[in-house]
């Protein structure tokens, strides 16, 4: 169980009362401890001052005598029973007391000069004595003051201080609750707004409060996720519509092809044929899930890498082998113009470099080459594929690496990938931590892959 409180006004409230608890009580204790010091030196003043006229009358007087036959001149100096008076001999024989409690005579060490300090055996009795030479012999002046009247007065002003501090605590606390419930105001109301927003109104954005700099960065650290919120549910939407339709016309050429072929008796060849046919509807759907499922195992967030140095030349000799005979089809010739090592895991990188080759051979103009080719600079490293062909219009580029989006839906062909090669090229490189680019013009059309030397390198992970 948390003592602490959940809400936020009582929180600052809390805070505010304990910062007033510690302020004042350290304000109280310097007053109080300064008052106390002043209390005391005050009495020691008053106590050398009965001392030194103590002396004065003795130095007036005939003799010891003749203060002891006048008592009314010190007893009415020291004027309350709270303030006591001795005068010894050397061997400590009374010659004046004024005791009005009847404590027992202190003893105290000799003294030159005035001293001050408290009874041995009294702790509460404050003492000043002093030795002066007579021609008789040598008389100690001890006068003292019981420190009752000074606990009182400061007993006294410790309950004050108890009780202003108390007050000022509980001000505090009611101060701080009602400036916490008037600056969480703001706080309330974009809590207000936020609730208000769902999966059918993502387009609403919270205000800017820019009065508040607080919540004016937190209103933009939210309205930019409700951006990234609202772009990601399109995009799934777009993609449950787009799924549904690529997998709606095999499915849709397999139970048409399946019930006319049993709407009547069909020869073994007939049944032959509609078998090959299903069948290669059959594959275009394992090619799609696979695909998805490699896309689902790509963009997980805490996939990881087994980086391993790459010789790219070797790579690419090796993809250029494998559809050599595709190209031959196609009457185009794979360049190898790649000649550079890559930290990667090979088989992601195989995969998006296959990729590339496949859709340049897919659209690329029929007697012309196919060039994978290299590019270091000082911070990345781009392979780029580059193909000769119709030019890729304007329009289609910001969705070309979406998935199932196709430049020109009328020219699927039996290995078509179903829309998801490019998409599978970007998830790769996002996983490398890096980005793929396109730029179609009149010198043909190119596909990069740009990866960052320094992270390919230290192993970073990829980005979320």
């Amino acid at each position: 169980m948390k003592l602490w409180p959940r809400t936020l006004s009582l929180r600052l409230a809390l805070m505010f009362a304990l910062s007033s608890c510690v302020l004042l009580g350290a304000v109280a204790a310097y007053l109080y401890h300064s008052l106390e010091r002043e209390i005391l030196w005050r009495d020691d003043q008053a106590l050398l001052g009965r001392l030194q006229r103590m002396q004065a009358l003795l130095d007036d007087a005939e003799s010891i005598e003749a203060l002891r036959s006048r008592p009314q001149l010190y007893e009415n100096m020291l004027g309350n029973r709270d303030s006591f008076l001795w005068i010894v001999d050397t061997a400590d024989h009374m010659l004046i007391e004024v005791n009005p409690a009847s404590l027992p005579l202190p003893k105290l060490p000799d003294a030159s000069s005035p001293k001050l300090g408290n009874d041995p055996h009294n702790s509460s009795l404050r003492l000043a004595w002093l030795d002066v030479s007579r021609t008789g012999g040598h008389l100690k002046l001890i006068a003292g003051k019981r420190a009752d009247e000074r606990e009182q007065m400061l007993s006294a002003y410790r309950n004050t201080i108890w009780m202003a501090l108390a007050a000022g605590v509980f001000l505090a606390f009611a101060l701080g609750w009602l400036i916490g419930q008037r600056g969480l105001r703001p706080v309330r109301a974009l809590a207000t707004q936020a609730a208000g927003i769902d999966v059918r109104n993502l387009h609403l954005r919270l205000d800017d409060f820019a009065d508040t700099a607080e919540l004016e960065v937190l209103s933009q650290a939210l309205n930019q996720m409700l951006a990234r919120l609202e772009h990601g549910f399109a995009q799934l939407s777009r993609f449950s519509e787009d799924l549904a339709h690529e997998m709606r016309t095999p499915l849709s050429n397999l139970m048409g092809q399946t019930q006319q072929l049993l709407g009547r008796s069909r020869s073994d060849e007939e049944y032959q044929n509609v078998l090959a046919s299903n069948l290669e509807e059959y594959e275009r759907l394992a090619r799609m899930i696979d695909s998805m499922l490699f896309l689902a195992r790509c963009e997980q967030p805490k996939a990881t890498l087994k980086r391993e140095p790459v010789d790219l030349h070797s790579l690419v000799e090796q993809l250029c082998e494998y559809f050599e005979g595709m190209a031959e089809d196609r009457g185009i010739w794979l360049v190898n113009q790649s000649h550079e090592q890559l930290e990667a895991e090979p088989e992601l990188l195989r995969r998006a470099l296959a990729n590339l080759i496949v859709n340049a051979l897919r659209y690329g103009a029929a007697n012309s080459p196919v060039t994978i080719s290299t590019k270091t600079t000082e911070n990345t490293l781009e392979v780029s594929v580059h193909n000769l062909g119709d030019l890729i219009d304007p329009r289609h580029m910001p969705h070309i690496f979406e998935r199932f989006y196709r430049c020109d839906a009328s020219r699927n062909q039996p290995d078509d990938s179903g829309g998801l090669g490019l998409a599978i090229v970007r998830s790769i490189m996002h996983a490398h931590a890096g980005e793929v680019s396109v730029k179609s013009g009149t010198t043909g059309t190119t596909f990069r892959l740009i990866f960052g030397t320094a992270n390919a390198q230290d192993g970073a992970s990829p980005p979320e």
